[in-house]
């Protein structure tokens, strides 16, 4: 059950009035003060706040999110059929594109709900210490959560630690991006120390201090702290944590194996609620997503907004298996014209490639189905109850060999890349490795392991590297890159309209 987003008690206050803005108080009203009374108000809260990583215009793992994280990297396009969508795969956004405004808009949403759980969890009556630590931990992981994804996104943002509590309060300044990953890097740490490691399965897919320990080794790995990066990602290799990788890769990305073994943070997606997966927060809202209907091919009811590139398709053909076959990732990946090769119980010859380049998206769709033009429980929204894995097991290991290879630790690195590379059906590395080798290994597994997860175009830039690999591609828009300029979205034009502490 993905009770996280069952809750009954979705709404929660979000925002608190003074005795000189409201004079007159509505008996059947929620305020702040009547709302913060039990334990399930503060779950209530919580389903709201993880509600919107989901978000159907602005969730960073919503539709709107994974076409934003996957579309500006070498390894996908995006078609010209929604304008913001193009613009930001293409390189011709500018301060009001639509889809990076409204991603800045939800991150913000999310972070003004956690502070408020932070400074209400402590209020609630009844609520013993215990569980208090465990709830502001937990609103301190999802504050860090979209300040994370808003740093590698726009660099420098404005921190907001508290609710406001005057009008001028809500204009904040930027902070510069140092500060927002200490932050970050703060809230994951204390996270860590107040998360449970597992929580009932009742509450499956809220964070776990594994989760917030997988995010702090990110965040570090992200600002070349190398050795707490290694110091951090080890703890989940070792007792009390069991992550391990799942046999068969494919099953990282269909229903059946949700929330499975190699699963460290989850986007717990359903079917449920409403038949309007675009409704916005109310009864009407679907609580799935429409990814995998907006990456499907038209003959089998999908806008086929996204393609691989060829370079991606390339990519994972350098090396064969110990058998001679293509690596499992790809086939798990991708379909393209191979012998036997089907796609929505529909041979492959019956499909168009319309952008020119030889391959479809395969992770993630339900193409097990027929089409996408019903959902997964079978209603007529198109919504897909596919979960979203935000971090896998295989990121950590990855993540881990690499802050091993950044210090000179090659020969330690060997073992947690030889664990992808066996799981692939690959063989195992010669010895002999440089740290030039290694890093070049690591970045090609990268590239492969994690296509369509959003997180090419990030490693890229954290590497340095965003510019000639995006040059030395396939990709529509290519030329239009330009360095110091793209590698992060400008301010929204709004935001730096409305607030004047924001230039």
């Amino acid at each position: 059950m993905k009770n996280i987003y069952l809750l009954t008690s979705l709404l929660f206050v979000l925002a608190s009035c003074t005795d000189e803005e409201l004079q007159l108080n509505n008996p059947n009203g929620i305020t702040t003060t009547t709302f913060w009374q039990t334990e399930n108000d503060v779950n209530g809260a919580f389903a709201a706040t993880y509600g919107l990583l989901k978000n159907v215009n602005g969730g960073y793992w919503g539709v709107r999110g994974t076409e934003l994280t996957n579309g500006r990297g070498d390894d996908f396009v995006i078609r010209n059929d929604v304008a913001s969508l193009y613009q930001l795969s293409t390189f011709t956004n500018t301060a009001d594109n639509e889809t990076a405004s409204t991603m800045w808009n939800i991150a913000y949403q999310d972070i003004f709900r956690a502070n408020q759980i932070i400074e209400n969890v402590p209020l609630v009556p009844g609520l013993d210490a215990e569980k208090q630590t465990m709830y502001v931990a937990e609103a301190k992981f999802l504050r860090a959560l979209n300040y994370f994804n808003l740093v590698i996104n726009f660099g420098d943002v404005p921190l907001k630690l508290a609710t406001p509590l005057t009008t001028e309060d809500y204009f904040t300044a930027k902070s510069p991006e140092a500060d927002v990953w200490a932050q970050i890097i703060q809230d994951l740490t204390d996270a860590a120390a107040g998360l449970p490691t597992e929580w009932p399965s009742a509450w499956r897919g809220r964070a776990t201090k594994g989760a917030a320990l997988g995010y702090l080794g990110k965040a570090y790995l992200y600002t070349s702290n190398w050795s707490n990066a290694q110091n951090t990602l080890q703890q989940l290799t070792m007792a009390p944590f069991s992550y391990a990788l799942m046999p068969n890769y494919g099953d990282n990305f269909i229903m059946a194996f949700e929330n499975n073994q190699e699963s460290v943070f989850e986007i717990q997606l359903a079917d449920v609620g409403g038949t309007n997966p675009w409704a916005g927060e109310n009864a009407n809202e679907a609580l799935g997503v429409t990814t995998a209907q907006e990456f499907a091919p038209t003959e089998v009811s999908g806008w086929f907004e996204v393609s691989p590139t060829d370079k991606l398709f390339n990519e994972f053909q350098i090396e064969k298996t110990t058998t001679n076959d293509f690596d499992p990732r790809m086939y798990a990946t991708l379909v393209w014209n191979y012998p036997g090769a089907t796609f929505y119980n529909k041979p492959f010859s019956d499909f168009t490639l319309v952008f020119g380049y030889q391959s479809m998206i395969k992770k993630y769709q339900n193409y097990m189905q027929d089409n996408e033009m019903v959902g997964t429980s079978g209603a007529a929204d198109n919504t897909s109850s596919n979960n979203e894995r935000a971090m896998r097991y295989a990121d950590v290991i990855l993540m881990l060999a690499e802050a091993l290879t950044q210090q000179g630790n090659v020969t330690e690195a060997y073992q947690y890349v030889n664990m992808i590379r066996e799981r692939a059906h690959l063989a195992t590395l010669d010895p002999g490795f440089n740290q030039t080798q290694m890093m070049a290994e690591i970045r090609h597994q990268r590239m492969i392991e994690f296509a369509r997860e959003g997180f090419r175009f990030y490693d890229l830039k954290r590497w340095g590297l965003l510019q000639s690999e995006i040059t030395n591609s396939d990709k529509q828009g290519k030329d239009n890159f330009i360095a110091g300029k793209h590698e992060y979205f400008p301010t929204p034009q709004a935001e730096v309209d409305s607030n004047p502490n924001i230039n």
